[in-house]
């Protein structure tokens, strides 16, 4: 606590004060459970001056967030992706999370599936098995189009950017969005 108080004794004030703003902290973040990680890391900023008897890097706040960022890496590592499919998203507006208005309007989507139309066919095969899969198998996914396509990684990246800028073009245009 002295260390958190600068050499002020503040009865635990400031200690008060920066689990607050770490719990702010994390949940700006969206953590399901920010004051079990301000605790978290006001636990391991403890046993970090339990071991070295004082830190002098940096100030206390400064120090206790750099902690906390790394107790929030920690919990995005540990998490579940979240990702939906096209359907899923077509499926309700609260299929994904975030505000319900961003899904609501279903002309995007619509707008989408037409763009993908007027696509060849092979742009379209390239482009959907180029996004098909999920965070953890998507690099192997992506590998094995390339030598599927006789095609380098690179030059199979730079073939699915240009489709989806070919997309984006026709959504923006569909939509009418600048």
């Amino acid at each position: 606590m002295s260390w958190l108080d600068e050499g002020v004794d503040s009865d635990g004030e400031r200690y008060v004060e920066m689990r607050r703003r770490l719990v702010s902290y994390f949940s700006r973040r969206r953590c399901p459970s920010p004051d079990d990680m301000a605790d978290e890391t006001l636990n391991r900023v403890a046993r970090k001056l339990e071991e070295r008897g004082a830190i002098i890097d940096a100030s206390p706040a400064r120090y206790c967030y750099i902690v906390a960022k790394f107790v929030f890496l920690e919990y995005l590592r540990g998490a579940e992706p979240r990702q939906a499919s096209l359907d899923n998203v077509r499926g309700g507006a609260d299929a994904l999370p975030g505000p319900a208005s961003v899904y609501a309007d279903e002309k995007p989507f619509d707008c989408l599936d037409g763009c993908l139309r007027q696509l060849t066919a092979y742009d379209r095969a390239l482009i959907l098995d180029y996004y098909s899969g999920d965070q953890g198998t998507r690099i192997e996914c992506r590998r094995q189009l390339a030598a599927r396509l006789g095609l380098t990684a690179n030059a199979l990246s730079i073939r699915a950017c240009r489709i989806r800028s070919t997309l984006e073009a026709c959504v923006r245009e569909c939509t009418g969005a600048p």
